[in-house]
């Protein structure tokens, strides 16, 4: 029986799960799967590592929720994976405040704290905890640790985390924190090995999916983001605004008379892609649509982009090469053009021929500045963090 790790990343109705054998010095994923569509029409399905289907079940509405879908997954890792012995379990927290600089173990009193921090992510944490709450129930001996989405921002000057208020309200934690770290840090990772200058040098790295935002770096550290004191800043997203004036909210507060749930589900659920263009909250759904609403919502997302990339030229004062990850950075080869064809002032020259093919250089030789597509591995890299937690136990 071979020891194992456990990564659960909880979105608000999904649990994804990855496990990965332990094979010195290196992880092998060995399975990938989720349980979706939680509470309303619950689907688990499970793949090796190949991509065969290993398992598969749906239940009737309502009938799973985040707690049953943990005991659930527990449930299939002990007994239709037997072969392997899971020694840890990693999660994904979205916000780990200022307290949390690196993964940690998990107790009563961290958890306690990570509770502390929900309002600052009101749609994520919440479900990243109930996991964490139904393991220490169900198998209280397990060690679990935490991973955090904020900690790769750490490195950022006072500058770059500091909002122009009394700064009594930032001794309090009103500050930018910045999100997606573990991608971020998974990609400045793998630089080494694709482009050793511009991993010593100034990189800029865009996460684009559903939720959006892009990380500055110099020699692989963060200096700054576009995401800020929560997930809705910046970037204009599947279903959150992006960056947005803050008198809007006083706007709508007191001329809508909308109170601070109705304007948080504006906010949060109902605007980005899916808001401006009336059709979709997926670029996929938007790229294929002959909608004059979905091709704008596709020109602003892509102008925003271009907008907040050219912020981060400033704050790195110069770049070295460009990323592109995430789901859609990854796979959305329109949007990568849109987005480099109005960046040429800065020397790019795309290659065509090989955005379209999705291959890993999708810039000319000849360009000033190249252009890369790097699949993300949030997974991995919380199974990492967890082998290394699990080791300093040992």
């Amino acid at each position: 029986m071979a020891d194992a790790l456990v990564v659960l990343n909880a979105g608000s109705s999904s649990i994804k799960f990855s496990l990965y054998a332990i094979e010195a010095p290196t992880l092998a994923l060995d399975v990938r799967g989720q349980i979706e569509g939680l509470p309303e029409k619950p689907q688990f399905i499970a793949r090796d590592a190949a991509g065969v289907i290993i398992g598969q079940r749906a239940w009737a509405a309502n009938a799973l929720d985040h707690v049953g879908g943990t005991a659930f997954l527990l449930h299939f890792i002990e007994h239709d994976l037997a072969r392997h012995r899971v020694v840890a379990v990693g999660h994904r927290v979205v916000h780990g405040g200022v307290r949390f600089e690196r993964p940690v173990r998990i107790d009563d009193h961290v958890l306690r704290d990570l509770e502390v921090l929900i309002p600052l992510a009101p749609l994520h944490q919440p479900h990243n905890l109930a996991p964490i709450r139904a393991i220490a129930q169900q198998a209280p001996t397990l060690p679990q640790v935490a991973c955090f989405d904020t900690s790769f921002h750490r490195t950022q000057k006072p500058l770059a985390q500091t909002f122009a208020l009394p700064f009594e309200f930032h001794e309090c934690g009103v500050r930018r924190y910045g999100f997606h770290g573990l991608s971020y840090e998974f990609i400045a990772g793998e630089l080494p090995s694709i482009d050793p200058a511009a991993a010593r040098g100034r990189v800029i790295v865009a996460h684009l999916g559903n939720g959006a935002s892009m990380c500055a770096m110099e020699a692989r550290a963060s200096v700054a983001t576009t995401m800020g004191f929560t997930a809705l800043d910046g970037l204009v997203m599947g279903t959150r605004t992006g960056a947005l004036d803050p008198g809007v909210v006083l706007y709508l507060q007191d001329e809508l008379k909308m109170d601070a749930r109705a304007i948080e589900d504006l906010l949060y659920r109902k605007s980005g892609l899916l808001g401006v263009s009336g059709v979709a909250s997926d670029m996929r759904t938007l790229l294929a649509s002959d909608e004059a609403r979905a091709k704008f919502a596709i020109d602003l997302f892509c102008y925003r982009a271009v907008r907040e990339l050219g912020s981060l030229v400033a704050a790195l004062q110069g770049l070295d090469a460009l990323i592109f990850t995430g789901g859609i950075g990854e796979n959305a080869a329109p949007i990568r053009k849109q987005v480099i064809d109005g960046l040429q002032w800065l020397g790019f020259e795309l290659d065509d021929t090989a955005n379209v093919a999705n291959l890993q250089r999708i810039t000319h030789p000849a360009s000033h500045i190249p252009a890369y597509v790097i699949a993300t591995d949030e997974e991995l890299m919380i199974a990492r963090h967890r082998r290394d937690a699990v080791s300093a136990m040992a």
